[in-house]
């Protein structure tokens, strides 16, 4: 019994000193990195229009606006010139304008259904503003509302980037009788401005779909 002590006492040392020896070997390393930095895209947008007086004449000197109030007569013409400008350092971009006007039934009785604003303003380009035609009408609030999408992406990395105009001035019919036009006296015209990413989307079409999916 005495002997086997001994001999794990032993056993016990060797097996100490094979783990010191296995403690001091060193390794060949070797490290290195890869950063990725991240930033974040964005498009900014601005829509307006020139300042003018009730009759649509321009305010000389006037900051643009966003809102207009106007006083028809039969055979004026007034200025209206709704304008995007995409803001510099915007990501590549498909923009539209959405025109919403109410009284759509008085207005489709007295000038023809469907009423087609394009037909009723000077300055429109369907090459530059192409026109998808009345995108909606909602019969709750009497309104429609009809698309027009730029003629191309637009980006603006190095400086701000205003678009033609969507139209330059509008007309009254001058064929209007007071009567008719006293139907339309609460009559609104509503511009919107919308931009959505180009990049990942296989066309227009598929870009505004995504557009109004989620909004």
């Amino acid at each position: 019994m005495k002997k086997e002590k001994v001999l794990l006492i032993s056993l016990c040392a060797m097996l100490v000193v094979a783990t010191s020896v296995v403690g001091t070997l060193a390794y060949l390393t070797s490290r290195d990195s890869v950063v990725n930095t991240f930033t974040v895209g964005n498009i900014n947008l601005v829509l307006d229009e020139a300042d003018v007086t009730a009759d649509g004449k321009v305010i000389p000197g006037a900051p643009r606006v966003e809102k207009n109030e106007y006083h028809l007569i039969p055979g004026r013409t007034y200025t209206k010139d709704p304008t995007v400008t995409v803001i510099e350092g915007s990501e590549e971009a498909y923009v539209r304008m959405l025109v919403t006007i109410n009284c759509y039934d008085e207005l489709c009785e007295i000038y023809g259904d469907p009423f087609l604003p394009q037909n009723f303003v000077s300055g429109w380009d369907n090459n530059v503003w192409k026109t998808t035609g009345i995108i909606k009408e909602d019969a709750a609030t009497n309104s429609a509302t009809y698309e027009f999408r730029y003629k191309n992406t637009v980006a603006a990395p190095d400086k701000d980037e205003v678009l033609e105009p969507l139209f330059e001035t509008m007309t009254v019919d001058e064929s209007t009788t007071g009567e008719q036009l006293a139907k339309l006296s609460n009559l609104e015209i509503t511009v919107i401005g919308h931009a959505i990413q180009a990049a990942t989307f296989a066309d227009e079409n598929a870009a505004w779909a995504a557009f109004d999916a989620q909004n």
